[in-house]
């Protein structure tokens, strides 16, 4: 059966409806003050909000992609670029060298922080006002907590090695040697472990996860899609503003905390991670207001693990192949590991009975801005 006429024409004028786009002119505006030698507060200000639609587009184009090249190639794309902006900031940040890890660890533990409490406690509140119960697949809803509670494990056990070799003698050369390549022998265990839940997915029990896989989208009727071709050249574009966007934002990070009075950990876990995250935050919300609770728990849940993951162990391996004088590894600050673990224990007990109510996501927010002031007031030493 043939589309409608002008339906694909119309896909992509489509999109400047969509309201997230009224930042866009951000991004000439962050380019014009580094030419400019303007203040890198601005600058900062200017490319994280320039981000934000950017990233949108990206999820966009996937999602077009994925629809029209079948389920398997589906889950690739979406494992590839689910996480893009996110991988292209943490990636920028891991090129300027070792004094940076700090923020790129931040960023992983912030993003896996933001989808389980921030996204997924706003979406359950704005679902919850106009419904008085929603429900959603238990089952699913259960393997995510359980696969951000293994990837808690593989970031507990390079943190313990790092601080039991500090507290008995300090760390020699040989010692955060060992630290690096235990960092990489998980992070390849954790990779592998998330294309093989991939594949449980999408293959061998898909019939688990299919529930709102065939609902129709914005107000009861299907989102016109757009070419193959026109999704290809969406991402690639989008891709590269994004990429071009991150260097800014990263050469103004450090004067911009410092003009906030923000440490490098703050930066990381809350305002990179939201940023990163922001399209996909919008999306969760959305499907939770018209009742598309599964959806949002897959969308919120679903980043968490992608990067807790598949990003983490991409930034390891990525940092072993750049040259630096000591490579990153997945030690993380007690605070950051602390608020890692009891976050994963609060989507285990919410995700248990297969249902929500806007209390539920009251108390997830309130989580969240606890672990945010803890982390905004956190002394610099500690990091």
């Amino acid at each position: 059966m043939s589309a409608p006429p002008g339906a694909r024409a119309s896909a992509l004028p489509a999109l400047w409806r969509w309201p997230l786009l009224y930042l866009l002119p951000a991004a000439p505006v962050a380019i014009a003050l580094e030419f400019l030698h303007g203040d890198p507060l601005w600058i900062f200000v200017a490319s994280g909000l320039a981000i934000v639609p950017l990233a949108g587009l990206m999820g966009r184009a996937t999602e077009d992609l994925a629809e029209q090249m079948g389920a398997a190639v589906g889950g690739l794309l979406n494992a590839t670029f689910g996480n893009a902006a996110e991988l292209i900031i943490a990636l920028v940040v891991l090129g300027r060298g070792p004094q940076m890890y700090p923020l790129v660890k931040a960023s992983i533990t912030g993003s896996i922080i933001g989808n389980v409490l921030l996204v997924l406690g706003v979406s359950i509140v704005a679902g919850g006002i106009k419904y008085k119960r929603q429900e959603f697949n238990r089952v699913s809803a259960s393997m995510g907590a359980t696969l951000l509670a293994l990837a808690s494990i593989g970031l507990v056990v390079p943190t313990l090695f790092f601080y039991i070799d500090r507290a008995s003698a300090g760390l020699s050369p040989a010692e955060i040697h060992d630290i690096e390549f235990l960092s990489e022998e998980i992070a390849a265990i954790l990779a592998v472990i998330y294309f093989l839940s991939l594949f449980f997915t999408l293959v061998t029990h898909r019939g688990l996860f299919v529930a709102g896989e065939s609902e129709p989208h914005e107000g009861g009727q299907r989102r016109s899609r757009a070419s193959r071709l026109q999704a290809l050249l969406l991402l690639l574009a989008a891709t590269a503003g994004v990429a071009v966007l991150s260097e800014l934002r990263v050469g103004s990070i450090e004067r911009a905390a410092e003009a906030l009075g923000m440490s490098q950990v703050f930066i990381g876990v809350i305002v990179v991670a939201i940023i990163g995250n922001a399209a996909e935050h919008s999306t969760a919300v959305l499907m939770a207001i018209k009742n598309k609770m599964d959806l949002s728990f897959q969308i919120a849940v679903g980043s968490g693990i992608q990067i807790a993951l598949l990003v983490a162990p991409v930034l390891v391996f990525a940092s072993a192949f750049m040259g630096h004088a000591t490579s990153l590894d997945l030690h993380f600050t007690p605070m950051e590991l602390a608020a890692l673990i009891l976050s994963v224990g609060v989507l285990a007990l919410v995700s248990q009975d297969g249902e929500t109510h806007w209390m539920e996501g009251v108390m997830l927010l309130g989580v969240y801005l606890i672990f945010a002031l803890a982390f905004y007031h956190l002394p610099p030493g500690t990091w």
